[in-house]
């Protein structure tokens, strides 16, 4: 990871952040590479997350627990930290630390595994990752399977291969049942996954606008280079801003549907949406 600069303003520490300031990237970093992880830190990324899974070899494991232990025992961090676990043994080290802000669950695939990681990290914010068609099959229990869970994700790699999906819009409906999983469980959209090809930027603005149209909000980073495009990507333009303000601006004035200047018919679920967008927009 390249030297970051600063972010202009430091993020809030919370977990869930204040309405207005909802997590637009999420950047993982290695476990294993400390160093690496303090720099993270301040490249302004919403989330900061550990990964002592699929980015920590083997023979590395131990020691990236351990690392990642030293590093929650300080309750003070720039950004909230989350850590993808390897299994239940990084589970019970790092639970109770006070710099943890959430656990990530790979390859969850049914609610009872969820139910299990509550009961022994009590009061952890988690974030299963789907990852097989079984999850997808289950996406709703897993959504719904109780308060400790605060978003869902897929883990495309490993999808990918298990449906046999070439092109990347192979992966589209499974992303449309996703945020429907969300919707349903009242859960957050859930935020698009990594970009592998850290170099093509383009790409990645490709990859973003179409998640964005599919209803995913945010995405996860494996650079920090690619922060600042996925931001770009699913921040409000100005033109949607404008008619978000257009349209909070008539319903402050009007209750129910109503009928904008422009014979635009709006109603309840339009504001909200309006609503939505000015508080992603709140973020600059």
């Amino acid at each position: 990871m390249s030297d970051c600069p600063a972010p202009a303003a430091p993020p809030l520490p919370e977990d869930i952040p204040p309405v207005g300031r909802p997590p637009l990237t999420w950047l993982y970093v290695p476990g294993d590479r400390p160093e690496t992880v303090a720099k993270a830190l301040g490249c302004g990324a919403d989330v900061v997350i550990v990964d002592l899974e699929d980015a920590v070899a083997p023979d590395r494991k131990e020691y990236a627990r351990a690392a990642t232990a030293e590093l929650l025992a300080d309750p003070v961090t720039a950004v909230p930290l989350h850590v993808r676990v390897h299994g239940e043994d990084d589970i019970r080290a790092l639970t109770g630390l006070p710099g943890l802000s959430g656990f990530r669950l790979p390859k969850i695939t049914h609610a009872v595994s969820v139910h299990h990681v509550a009961a022994v990290a009590p009061g952890v914010p988690l974030y299963p990752l789907l990852e097989s068609a079984l999850a997808l099959e289950h996406a709703y229990s897993i959504a719904s399977a109780g308060p400790a869970v605060r978003g869902i994700a897929l883990g495309e790699a490993d999808l990918r291969a298990d449906l046999g999906v070439r092109e990347d819009s192979g992966l589209d409906w499974s992303r449309s049942r996703l945020v429907v999983a969300a919707r349903a469980a009242a859960l957050p959209p859930p935020a698009q996954s990594v970009f592998p090809d850290v170099r093509d930027l383009d790409g990645l603005w490709a990859s973003c606008v179409r998640g964005r149209g599919l209803g995913l909000l945010g995405r996860a980073a494996i650079h920090p280079r690619q922060l600042e495009v996925i931001e770009r990507a699913f921040r409000p333009t100005a033109r949607e801003i404008e008619e978000a303000e257009e349209i909070v601006a008539a319903s402050a004035v009007e209750a129910g549907a109503l009928a904008l200047p422009d014979g635009r018919f709006v109603d309840a679920a339009v504001v909200a949406s309006a609503r939505r967008t000015l508080a992603i927009a709140g973020r600059s």
